[in-house]
């Protein structure tokens, strides 16, 4: 089974970024995620630890990753997006505690985000073989 690792960045109010690696398949990215706060539901990212990652059908985007057994947590999953700011300081966000995926991270449009998202989640996909994953945030 791959092993993928997130290398956790500061976490601002304007989210979370961070390095995506898994050195199994030789593939690396950037990651938005929203900033912590306690692992509250739809407003933070989620806590260090050891996570299963399984390929899944979502209504809203299709087949994607889900982060399972996240504790006091549902439904986190890998997907598209540019902005994982804290919505109640006036940030814009696409996530509700998932993880974005994107090329770089940038200022677009005088806020911090991930570039390229749906290019780097075809990268990711095709890179992880739609196979379930460990997952290690550090």
């Amino acid at each position: 089974m791959k092993t993928a690792y997130i290398y956790r960045g500061k976490s601002t109010e304007q989210g979370t970024f961070s390095l995506f690696a898994c050195p199994d398949v030789n593939f690396s990215c950037m990651i938005g995620e929203l900033p912590w706060n306690d692992n509250q539901r739809y407003i933070s990212c989620i806590p260090k630890g050891e996570y299963m990652v399984k390929p899944v059908q979502s209504p809203k985007y299709g087949i994607v990753y889900m982060v399972h057994q996240v504790p006091n947590r549902s439904a986190i999953l890998h997907h598209s997006g540019n902005f994982a700011g804290d919505t109640s300081e006036g940030w814009k966000t696409h996530s509700l505690g998932c993880i974005l995926h994107g090329h770089k991270v940038a200022t677009i449009n005088g806020q911090m985000g991930v570039t390229l998202s749906k290019y780097t989640m075809t990268q990711f996909h095709n890179a992880m073989g739609m196979e379930t994953f460990k997952l290690i945030i550090l």
